[in-house]
């Protein structure tokens, strides 16, 4: 089991020197990686007049300043990204860092704000189809080799981009989606781990065990290749601080397949985007087991 601190990219988190600071707490208590959020505007009515943050930029300055952790987004919502620019902004953290990057993608939302407020289509079925022709875009600009492609969305001629990324044959690729929805796990099942959030559990709460299970079922089944392969299973939430409260909160979700522990604040809650009381929980160390 492996713990991560999540972090919007609003906030005092749009700040990248105040992200490089929680990044370093983060290293020296013990934690296994920081992933950070990628929001232009979230949910306007609640969010309006926040500053928000580029997360390419933000994670730079948590590289600059580790040597240990994991660094990415949870998640990018690849249909509204130019694959090339993405491919070229993960490439060159994924070489400063020196190959700790871990890529969570996913459709983002919420859709009216994040991509109907620049005129961009809203509907579901496109920006599905668009994510997952930019993942294999992705998944080809990173092997360093020649593209061509002629899809219904996107069109290359070829082009090769370098250098490739430190990682191979790419950077560990983490799809989210809201269970139990099936289409978003089913695309999890042919890249490298799921990062599930739950229409039963809010973002910070803690996601149900038998949901769990049944999600972990789900995707083994559609799982393709060596049985061996590994996978992660990303599950959050705002766990006691105390050794015996965190081994009863996710000791469950363990057993169920929970490979990674993200600790989230609860969104709605004053301390989402505020650094002392993240800097606090940081400081407290990842749950022990």
């Amino acid at each position: 089991m492996r713990f991560s601190i999540n972090i919007p990219n609003f906030g005092e988190f749009a700040d990248a020197r105040t992200v490089a600071k929680a990044a370093v707490a983060a290293e020296q208590a013990g934690w296994d990686g920081l992933f950070i959020w990628d929001h232009v505007v979230h949910d306007k009515r609640q969010h309006r007049g926040r500053a928000f943050g580029d997360p390419w930029m933000l994670l730079t300055a948590a590289a600059l300043a580790t040597s240990r952790i994991r660094l990415g987004t949870l998640v990018t919502p690849v249909a509204r990204r130019r694959p090339q620019q993405l491919a070229r902004q993960v490439a060159t953290l994924d070489a400063l860092s020196g190959g700790r990057v871990v890529f969570g993608a996913g459709l983002g939302g919420p859709v009216d704000d994040e991509y109907g407020s620049f005129g961009e289509t809203t509907d579901l079925v496109v920006l599905a189809e668009r994510l997952d022709e930019g993942l294999d875009l992705l998944r080809r600009y990173w092997s360093g080799e020649p593209v061509n492609h002629e899809g219904r969305h996107y069109q290359v001629r070829d082009v090769t981009l370098l250098p490739a990324t430190v990682q191979r044959p790419r950077p560990p690729v983490w799809i989210a989606g809201f269970w139990p929805n099936r289409p978003p796990m089913r695309r999890a099942a042919h890249w490298d781990g799921a990062v599930p959030l739950f229409t039963s559990a809010r973002h910070g709460h803690i996601p149900p065990a038998d949901q769990v299970r049944d999600l972990v079922a789900y995707v083994r089944r559609h799982r393709e290749g060596p049985a061996d392969t590994p996978f992660e299973i990303v599950l959050g939430g705002a766990s006691p601080a105390d050794t015996a409260g965190a081994r009863d909160v996710i000791g469950p979700l363990i057993d169920a397949g929970a490979t990674w522990w993200d600790e989230r604040q609860v969104q709605g809650g004053n301390d989402l985007d505020r650094l002392v009381p993240v800097l606090r929980r940081i400081e407290q160390g990842p749950p022990a087991f």
